[in-house]
């Protein structure tokens, strides 16, 4: 399958979890992947550049912070230099830091719409302009369950995923007439590396609130990622699909 051979895909948050899945599905479709880290997890985005070139497919890895407009400009720009375009942005990198509403710093929400909403922003806003120009791009933003439906203990979480939704919204109705669709895919409980290690009791009061009773894979989001990132979806901008297993309908 080469849907989308000739693509230049840049994937945030890339090293591990949902980012990871995604990275490896857009790249065994045929796009270019351009994984996106932290500086600390150089190591692990360039274990997947591997696993990625093993299996006939090809990218980079590009180290930036998503939530300072300088490095997102400076990254963008070169990887316009060296590929000569973006055709694809996933906004997947984000952070939780859980407390209370009460007991919340400021840092802790701070840090927490800096990467997830803010990073989300400059890493669209510096690829929009070379799309419109192409008159062409699919911008696809990660936001969460809860971003729909609100949880307790992560006030600063929920709120910065549902900013997100309403990003994607407002982008994809200024975008449409330059032919770039913006859509958003709202995971709700995922088995990756951020679950394996929660105690089973916690895993069993997770599974009693979804009805299909059990978590969802990091492929299921990323064969939803390729769909909305292939020309079978082209009719399709400003949509939250929600991948949840039922948790909430």
């Amino acid at each position: 399958m080469s849907s989308l051979k000739g693509k230049i895909a840049l994937v945030t948050g890339a090293s591990r979890g949902i980012g990871k899945s995604i990275a490896l599905e857009l790249a065994a479709s045929g796009a270019f992947v351009v994984l996106n880290c932290t500086s600390r997890g150089v190591e692990k985005a360039e274990d997947v550049l591997k696993t990625i070139r093993s299996n006939g497919g090809d990218g980079m890895v590009k180290a930036f912070s998503v939530s300072d407009s300088e490095s997102v400009n400076q990254a963008v720009d070169e990887i316009l230099k060296e590929k000569g375009a973006i055709h694809i942005l996933v906004n997947n990198a984000g952070i939780a830091k859980d407390a209370l509403f009460m007991r919340m710093k400021d840092e802790e929400w701070d840090d927490t719409l800096n990467t997830n909403l803010k990073g989300s922003a400059l890493c669209a806003r510096a690829v929009v302009r070379p799309m419109m120009k192409a008159k062409e791009g699919v911008i696809i933003n990660i936001t969460s369950v809860v971003g729909e439906m609100g949880n307790a203990g992560q006030a600063a979480y929920s709120a910065s995923k549902a900013g997100l939704i309403g990003l994607t919204k407002t982008l994809a109705k200024e975008l449409a007439s330059r032919n770039i669709r913006v859509n958003a895919i709202a995971p709700g409980f995922i088995d990756t590396e951020m679950t394996v290690d929660l105690p089973e009791s916690a895993k069993s009061e997770m599974l009693k609130v979804i009805p299909m009773g059990r978590m969802g894979s990091g492929k299921e989001i990323a064969d939803a990622v390729l769909w909305l990132a292939s020309d079978k979806s082209t009719y399709i901008t400003g949509q939250v699909i929600s991948i949840n297993g039922g948790m909430y309908v």
